[in-house]
């Protein structure tokens, strides 16, 4: 008797552990950390100088005081002012996990007439010194402090890169000496020598990346670090660069050293690669090559500030690449790979249209891509940018559909800043790109109820897609067409995600089935209205006023 009693108790015992160990399990399950995947990112990106001005003390510098263009000049944003709305919670409400800005080192002093009227290097594009910020923009304590603040809400730094021209010739900015830079011919973008080889534009000196002459240091450079007194310093650490690497003292590895210090000073998390196409594609693997140098420096350095185990990120702007063309790019008589040079992703230059079809086919178009041709890799997709004259919603007619299309396709979502507050891209008075490029339209946010409406669209979708990286980098499976109902899923190692979304719902009640994607029993939630629901029969039944269902796994 006494033995069965101990047997007994041993069984209990470990019934006990069993079950207390299962309940630790689904514990840590239900309280595991979302990881951040890159290939699902939900990624803002900004005009530095358009967004916030955080500092009117830096609004005017280098006596740029000429009449410009409309919107052609310098309006006050800073890097301040986008660590303002960090801290105040914005970024973070419309679930964004990436701030790509605008260039923030020194552009030319002067401005060029384009024939719009005068312009300034607002924008960032036009480069005088790769090794200092422009005053108009800020410091680089103020830098730093903006990556440290990001970081602490889970937010990626990403900066963008230049490396295949300098800023335009003025009366006060000289040109690069010959041996680094080219100022004809102008390109014809027929072959891949006339698009790599050539200027953009007239007097938009073209770097000769291609180059296996070894450079000086251009002579205004020297005359400039030694009158803000670091000339030795910058020396020294181009001294050290150069023997560590190996690298010829060619243009492209100045100007890839100068990029990378950024990395190993701020610990940024990606660059975005401004005019990639028009360089020789050896220039970016040699890029990614000291990106992720750096990358892994800076960890080293800074242990308690890293925030995962992501490797370095890097998107490039090739004009006109679109993600039908999977890894390849065409030249007429050269294709390139750019992913196996450098990129990790690519701007997908063919959403916008896409966009102008339904949901069945972009979601599916864009998994499959992404999860065969493209698998490993990643597209960045956009409806409106800095630079393209012909968004999808010109005049702001369709904010709610481009906030459901953009943030719920698979791929990396970019929001140009304004596309979730219908900031206005059209200006009176404006040419050109000028009229993409207004200042934010922050009174709308705060006041105008059409505006707030527009908004919450984009901040309740945003918050869905960072909490889930099911819905920009897992696999869609179409479980009804009409109404549409998909589900996205999501495996990494040990991780799994699943999410079921809705589209042009009933208002009202409304039954969702949910295929596979939920087990009969599950309890869910809308996180559109945060509405309860549970799956029976394989269905789930949400009462809300919306046309649109989001459903997650409630913990």
């Amino acid at each position: 008797m006494k033995s069965r009693n101990i047997v007994l108790a041993l069984f209990l015992l470990a019934v006990t552990t069993f079950v207390s160990a299962q309940d630790k399990k689904e514990s840590k399950a239900k309280t595991e950390k979302t990881p951040f995947v890159w290939e699902g990112a939900n990624l803002y990106f900004l005009m530095t100088d358009r967004f916030a001005n955080g500092d009117k003390s830096n609004d005017l510098n280098y006596n740029r005081t000429k009449t410009t263009g409309k919107l052609r000049g310098f309006e006050g944003g800073d890097i301040k002012g986008i660590t303002q709305k960090v801290d105040e919670g914005y970024f973070t409400k419309l679930g964004i996990n990436v701030i790509w800005f605008t260039p923030v080192v020194e552009q030319i002093h002067d401005g060029v007439d384009e024939g719009t009227g005068l312009s300034y290097g607002f924008h960032g594009y036009w480069a005088r010194d790769w090794t200092a910020l422009d005053k108009n923009f800020g410091t680089k304590k103020d830098l730093a402090e903006l990556v440290k603040k990001a970081h602490a809400k889970g937010i990626r730094i990403m900066l963008d890169g230049v490396i295949n021209h300098t800023g335009p010739v003025t009366e006060v900015d000289t040109v690069w000496p010959e041996g680094w830079v080219r100022t004809e011919p102008k390109c014809q973008y027929s072959n891949f020598e006339n698009t790599t080889a050539c200027t953009l534009v007239a007097n938009l000196p073209d770097v000769k990346t291609e180059s296996k002459v070894e450079v000086s240091l251009p002579p205004f450079l020297i005359e400039k670090w030694k009158a803000e007194g670091r000339y030795e310093k910058e020396v020294a650490s181009l001294d050290a660069f150069f023997k560590r690497t190996g690298y010829p003292r060619t243009p492209k590895y100045y100007i890839i050293k100068w990029l990378t210090d950024y990395i190993t000073e701020f610990g940024i998390d990606g660059y975005r690669a401004d005019t990639v196409k028009h360089t020789d594609e050896s220039v970016w693997a040699d890029f990614k090559t000291q990106c992720d140098y750096s990358f892994a420096d800076w960890k080293r350095n800074n242990p308690t500030k890293v925030l995962d185990n992501n490797p370095f990120y890097t998107i490039a702007e090739v004009y006109n690449y679109n993600i039908s063309n999977g890894q390849l790019f065409d030249f007429g008589d050269k294709k390139v790979n750019y992913y196996e040079n450098g990129f990790t992703g690519m701007i997908n230059f063919e959403f916008k249209s896409d966009a102008q079809k339904d949901y069945a086919f972009m979601f599916q178009k864009y998994s499959d891509l992404l999860n065969t041709q493209l698998k490993g890799y990643s597209v960045l997709n956009y409806l409106s940018s800095h630079d393209d004259g012909g968004p999808f919603d010109a005049k702001r007619e369709k904010s709610i559909e481009s906030g459901t299309k953009l943030l719920l396709t698979p791929g990396i979502a970019q929001v140009y800043y304004g596309d979730e507050s219908a900031r206005s891209l059209v200006i009176e008075g404006t040419q050109g790109d000028a009229t993409l490029r207004s200042f934010m339209n922050w009174d709308a946010v705060k006041t105008d109820a059409k505006t707030q409406k527009v908004l919450l669209h984009w901040q309740k979708l945003g918050q869905f897609r960072k909490n889930h990286p099911a819905v920009g980098a897992g696999v869609n499976v179409e479980i009804l067409s009409k109404p549409y109902v998909c589900s996205r899923t999501f495996t990494r190692e040990n991780y799994t995600d699943t999410v079921v979304i809705g589209l042009d719902l009933a208002k009202g009640k409304k039954e969702i089935p949910v295929g596979t994607a939920f087990k009969e029993g599950s309890k869910v939630k809308d996180a559109y209205s945060g509405k309860l629901g549970k799956v029976i029969n394989g269905k789930v039944v949400i009462d809300s006023e919306f046309d649109i269902v989001l459903l997650e796994l409630k913990n």
